[in-house]
């Protein structure tokens, strides 16, 4: 995990930026405000989300595959997990 160590108050930083959309559309539901709104809010989320998903991927596969320690097992194996999370991600 020493990726996420690294840049863990970049990571950070992003997280609180989608906890507060989160809280915005939390509030645009209860003040009942117009659809559009709420779906803008609900893809800016979305896209906040697939950005922390993407910077924690690529620092997971240039850690862990790209370290030259690894033999060709474990890198198939790092390379299976991450393949079983992506279709989970992706679904």
């Amino acid at each position: 995990m020493a990726h996420t160590l690294k840049g863990k108050k970049q990571l950070l930083t992003r997280i609180r930026r989608i906890k507060g959309q989160a809280g915005a559309l939390e509030a645009a539901l209860e003040q009942e405000v117009e659809c559009l709104a709420v779906l803008q809010q609900i893809a800016a989320i979305r896209g906040a989300v697939n950005g922390l998903m993407a910077e924690v991927m690529e620092g997971h596969i240039r850690e862990h595959l790209g370290a030259e320690r690894l033999s060709a097992e474990e890198r198939q194996a790092d390379a299976d997990q991450i393949a079983v999370l992506l279709r989970s991600y992706l679904k």
